[in-house]
């Protein structure tokens, strides 16, 4: 099939989509595929690998009014190896996608035996193992998605801090697709919820120094997915970050397949953003919140505490005094289950509101490589599963 549905297979693809009767045009044959009663399908131990998290599109992206016949090349670095499907996602669509023909590693992608399949606007959808595709754990994965259209905006993730095309223009933005699961994890599988700095401000493109991906180097057999959102508050939403972290929980973490831990990395934005939070009780109560689904998921959550940012343009002392006590109350243990000290790996001892200028990436707020270095070092093993 090429990449380029004709106009009026499309339109009959569209309405298929639009009337509900898709299932009944394009799925195979239900007798072939059916369990056999009293016999479940067996398992296959799935991981995430890679992850991303969505916000919707603003009028200053370049691909904000959607693609026609777009061609997408998406190479993402790894954690865990093993074989490989994809995992796509529209979380602030208004209508569905078409989406494939899909290649990973020149190896074609299908979604339950078909190149193309519909993913519906707010939904996600789940290729097949790719076939004959095994990738060891670090592996660079290239990955083409083909988007007949027109598609209309596109749920996205605005800066991956690596290098992607969109029909052939350079871009760090990755659309739709929001996963790649694998089979080879045999440490722990990590989640990280966070803000500018997990998803890697400070650091350059294309160097794999943000500190999630430094964890997964540190823990060999480990499953890191990076859910890094710039701007990204723990309380409250926002029209270009997206929604907060108290929002997008069960979106952007649950849904994780294999996920045994959550490492919450948010708050900095909470005090320096307008409108400012002022009472850390509040901060407080967020994160018990989300150590309470956590748990209620099963999860193990590890609460990194806030960082110094003395020197960042927003910057003022009723703010740093808000940030120690809300560390103050992470460091009790009566929160999460456990800490990693985000705030003790980078502050400078003499002057404790500010990051060690050694590992400042020269903002105040956000770490160089140095810095993250020092963060995936924070993260005990012995705290992780």
């Amino acid at each position: 099939m090429t990449g380029r549905v004709p106009g009026p297979a499309r339109r009959s693809l569209l309405y298929a989509a639009a009337t509900g009767v898709t299932a009944a045009l394009t799925a195979p044959d239900a007798r072939a595929t059916a369990t056999q009663p009293g016999h479940a399908p067996p398992a296959t131990p799935w991981t995430t690998s890679w992850a991303t998290a969505q916000t919707a599109p603003t009028p200053a992206d370049p691909v904000a009014a959607g693609l026609t016949d777009g061609l997408c090349t998406a190479r993402l670095r790894l954690s865990a190896g093993g074989r490989v499907r994809l995992r796509y996602a529209h979380a602030f669509g208004a209508a569905p996608v078409l989406v494939g023909p899909v290649t990973a590693e020149g190896r074609p992608v299908a979604f339950a035996g078909r190149r193309q399949e519909w993913l519906a606007a707010g939904g996600s959808l789940t290729s097949d193992a790719v076939p004959g595709l095994r990738v060891p754990e670090g592996a660079v994965l290239t990955v083409e998605t083909r988007l007949p259209g027109p598609t209309g905006p596109l749920s996205l993730h605005r800066d991956t801090h690596a290098w992607h095309t969109v029909d052939g223009v350079r871009t760090r933005s990755v659309l739709l697709l929001t996963g790649v699961e694998t089979t080879g994890a045999r440490g722990p599988v990590i989640a990280v919820l966070g803000d500018s700095i997990a998803e890697g401000v400070g650091t350059p493109a294309d160097a794999d120094l943000r500190w999630p991906d430094q964890l997964a180097r540190r823990l060999p057999g480990s499953a890191v997915a990076n859910l890094g959102v710039s701007g990204n508050r723990l309380l409250l939403d926002s029209v270009r970050f997206g929604p907060g972290g108290q929002a997008r929980f069960d979106r952007d973490v649950l849904s994780l397949p294999g996920l045994r831990t959550v490492l919450v990395h948010l708050g900095v934005n909470d005090l320096h953003h307008e409108p400012v939070e002022r009472d850390p009780s509040r901060l407080l109560a967020g994160y018990r919140q989300l150590a309470l689904r956590a748990r209620s998921a099963g999860l193990r959550v590890v609460g990194g505490t806030i960082a110094p940012f003395e020197g960042w343009k927003r910057w003022t002392p009723e703010q740093d005094a808000v940030r120690r006590q809300v560390n103050e109350a992470v460091r009790d243990g009566r929160v999460f289950d456990a800490v990693a000290d985000f705030d003790a790996a980078l502050r400078d001892p003499g002057r404790p509101s500010r990051l060690l200028p050694a590992y400042d990436s020269g903002d105040g707020l956000h770490p160089g490589p140095a810095g993250h270095t020092a963060l995936a070092a924070a993260v005990e093993r012995r705290d992780l599963r």
